[in-house]
């Protein structure tokens, strides 16, 4: 028997309330293009939360806007995304490892 790998799903969950709908989907398309076929969906999730801003693999959270107390850069969250997905996929120049 084989398994199925399948590919990860992203989300992005954000504060209505807030306005953020736009810079989710900004962030969304741009994570979707970059990691097209490394990810299964991303996930556009409206949060009861006030001011919520998350960015999550499966269920690990990889960028709370609460938390860290600012937006992530889109560099920064490429990199990250990266790194939980598909740690080989060179980000050309934005790599932070280069030599």
């Amino acid at each position: 028997m084989t398994t199925i790998r399948t590919k990860p799903r992203l989300s992005i969950e954000y504060c209505p309330k807030c306005n953020w709908l736009m810079r989710s989907a900004w962030m969304a398309q741009e994570l979707l293009t970059t990691f097209a076929e490394d990810l299964g969906e991303v996930a556009l999730i409206p949060s009861e939360i006030a001011g919520r801003f998350t960015i999550m693999v499966e269920d690990e959270i990889l960028f709370d806007r609460k938390r860290e107390g600012r937006f992530p850069e889109i560099k920064e969250l490429k990199q990250l995304v990266r790194d939980k997905v598909c740690p080989e996929k060179s980000l050309g120049h934005s790599d932070k490892n280069k030599s």
